[in-house]
């Protein structure tokens, strides 16, 4: 399993840059992009920004946005989000942006990574859906990576369940072509959900915070072969940061069948990813038994291989200060259960709520569920 195909991607939620808040959003984003270049390196492949870029649309808000990216190292990409269009198109986000940095596709150390405008079907404001050309492309994208052996990654503002309309048939689709993660914004908030077939992410938003007294971060995605992991860190942290990325912790469980998500009992491979530089090992825990290095495979990934029994084992990664803990859930053949169709696909009814190890307090404090009205 180690050497199946990983990708790892740094998440920087909504900026809503905007003169009005003194340009807070400058200044936040600056310190990460700082932190970003200084930390993660070539350990993520690119940066990703999720929609409501610019608070108004306006020139002089993107302008800011691209000044302060532009001492980055890795690549960025961006879509729109309900903000970008508020003033009844993109044309000045399309001008701000490079189209290299906007693309619809790309193709990514063998994940199909697709680009989805919600936005510009609607009628401005959260009025999400999709052109026919966007869902059309959608399932030729799709229909690609399975012709071509890739893992589908889907990126877009909001999740399925906030579309005016098609919301459950576009989740169905994700469902049925094996989609192993869909990254958005919107929320403001730090959230999961993980309706059965498909996990979708969202980042707490870099202005406008109001979970996590209010301290802006940035989350850090990766998908190793076909399990996703997910972690947020506060900016200004301690680094090295480590994560764990196979096998799947039982919340991000989408394929039970599938043995690099719920291995079987026996020898267990643990891949672990390292960001940041350490002088130490990564150190490997089983059910708070005693630490164990992990080996270095040279490629910022740690292995270590443990004999579990079936049942659900606490698996710890430690490196300097920083932690990631996963529970792991292993099944024998025999007990691995079927798979029905989802119900209510892509809606927020299956949020995995809190999980404060990996930065999710679970109150959904944001405009557009449980927080103020911005």
């Amino acid at each position: 399993m180690t050497g199946a195909p990983s990708l790892s991607w740094v998440h920087i939620g909504d900026l809503h840059m905007d003169e009005a808040t003194d340009w807070e959003s400058r200044g936040r984003l600056a310190a990460i992009v700082a932190e970003i270049n200084e930390h993660v390196g070539d350990a993520a492949a690119f940066v990703y920004l999720p929609g409501d870029n610019a608070n108004h649309a306006t020139v002089h808000q993107y302008r800011v946005i691209v000044e302060t990216l532009a001492p980055l190292r890795l690549p960025y990409r961006v879509i729109p989000g309900d903000h970008d269009f508020e003033l009844g198109d993109l044309a000045n986000y399309d001008a701000a942006f490079p189209e290299a940095n906007r693309p619809e596709m790309e193709v990514v150390a063998g994940h199909r990574c697709i680009y989805v405008d919600i936005v510009s079907a609607g009628a401005g404001g959260p009025d999400f859906r999709l052109t026919m050309h966007h869902r059309n492309r959608l399932l030729a994208e799709l229909a690609r990576a399975e012709a071509e052996r890739q893992v589908p990654l889907v990126f877009m503002h909001a999740f399925p369940g906030d579309l005016a309309a098609d919301g459950e048939d576009i989740a169905r689709i994700f469902a049925d072509a094996r989609v192993a993660f869909v990254d958005t914004g919107h929320t403001h908030y730090n959230e999961l959900l993980n309706d059965g077939r498909v996990v979708y992410g969202a980042t707490r938003s870099t202005s406008e915070i109001e979970e996590g007294g209010g301290r802006p971060g940035f989350s850090i995605v990766t998908v190793h072969g076909r399990v996703p992991s997910w972690r947020f860190k506060e900016t200004g942290g301690a680094w090295p940061f480590i994560q764990i990325v196979s096998p799947a912790d039982l919340r991000l469980v989408t394929r039970p069948a599938d043995p690099t998500q719920v291995p079987r009992p026996g020898s267990i491979e643990i891949v672990a990813k390292l960001f940041g530089s350490a002088d130490e090992p990564v150190m490997l825990s089983v059910d708070g038994g005693a630490a164990q290095p992990m080996i270095d495979t040279d490629i910022g990934l740690w292995t270590a291989h443990v004999s579990l029994s079936a049942g659900l084992h606490l698996i710890e990664a430690s490196v300097g200060s920083d932690r990631d803990v996963i529970e792991l859930l292993v099944r024998s053949e025999a007990d691995i259960p079927r798979s029905g169709l989802p119900i209510a696909p892509g809606r927020d009814i299956h949020s995995i709520g809190a999980w404060p190890a990996h930065g999710i307090p679970g109150g959904q404090l944001g405009p557009n569920k449980n927080g103020k009205r911005w």
